[in-house]
């Protein structure tokens, strides 16, 4: 069975409690520092008529802002894909045909190839998840054969939609994120950013040095060069031995098609870092674990995305007296 735990020599390592600057270095990947994370702790109802759990998710009276950029927080794309968009007459806003470089405020309406769509405002902090993807899932909402989608196990959302970084095959487990954000997501993708991805790797028979050099110095794939950044033992014994692999981009079955290019069979593969993240040790398979607010924002910051204030919802005073 897909979720079934398994015992393996490779665990990940634990990130560190205190929070330290995330660093994207081209250094070997247990030299970088991982973003802390932990479960949010009691959420506090905010007064008035918001009955959302959600509290700190709360949000302030929206300013205008361009259009194209609402649409990339929206979790819809990057901000020239909507511009794109735009130009292409695909995006209506008040029912007309919106314009590049108009701007949107709360309350109007926008419509993207006929479909009505809520607008995140900059005054709202994006949510970020860290996924356990167990092996039998597909990362996408529409599967042809009715596969499980990681999608049914994140917690669901009112008005905004999860958007997947990056992806896993369907047999690959291990760090998966998400956020709410488009225009985050992006950012967490785009190669100048140059993140590592570091995979625990289960071969198949022995590996050869001369195989692992070169892995390490590139071989040519049907879709150009690839190479690893680092290539290190991590244990095993019998026919099934255990290797850490890492590299700077995330092409569809990367990893996999590099060992069949030299002979080995890939028996089983595990994603463990993505950049700043590290998969967490106690992280169950198919559980996610959310950041809290104060690491969004740094998130947010490191990656030169505007940080809104955090919204904290009031308490109101225990009243000591007896009833």
């Amino acid at each position: 069975m897909p979720n079934k735990p398994r015992n393996t020599p490779f665990r990940p390592p634990v990130p560190n409690s205190r929070r330290s600057r995330s660093q994207q270095t081209s250094e070997a990947p247990e030299n970088e520092a991982a973003v802390p994370v932990r479960k949010t702790a009691t959420r506090h109802r905010p007064e008035g008529n918001d009955l959302s759990k959600r509290g700190r998710h709360k949000e302030a009276p929206g300013k205008p802002e361009r259009l194209h950029k609402l649409l990339a927080q929206s979790g819809l794309g990057s901000r020239r894909e909507m511009e794109e968009l735009i130009a292409a007459g695909r995006v209506n806003l008040n029912g007309e045909t919106a314009q590049v470089g108009q701007s949107a405020s709360p309350g109007d309406r926008v419509k993207v190839n006929g479909r009505l769509v809520t607008l995140k405002f900059s005054n709202r902090l994006p949510r970020v998840l860290i996924y356990h993807k167990p092996e039998g899932e597909i990362v996408s909402r529409d599967d042809p054969d009715h596969r499980p989608s990681v999608f049914t196990s994140l917690p669901r959302l009112s008005g905004a939609r999860w958007v997947a970084v990056g992806r896993l095959d369907f047999n690959t487990s291990g760090l998966l994120l998400f956020t709410t954000s488009g225009e985050l997501a992006n950012r967490l993708m785009h190669p100048r950013y140059n993140l590592v991805r570091e995979y625990a790797v289960r071969l198949l028979g022995d590996l050869p040095e001369s195989t692992r050099q070169t892995l390490l110095e590139g071989i040519e794939l049907e879709d150009g060069p690839a190479q690893f950044a680092s290539f290190q033992d991590a244990g095993g014994e019998g026919a099934n031995r255990w290797y850490r692999v890492s590299l700077f981009e995330g092409r569809n079955r990367e990893v996999r098609r590099m060992f069949e290019a030299v002979g080995m069979t890939v028996s089983r593969l595990m994603r463990v870092r993505y950049g700043p993240f590290v998969l967490p040790a106690n992280l169950k398979r198919g559980k996610v674990l959310e950041l809290d607010e104060k690491d969004v924002q740094k998130l947010m910051s490191d990656f030169e995305l505007e940080t809104p204030p955090p919204m904290r919802s009031q308490r109101k005073p225990h009243d000591k007296r007896g009833a």
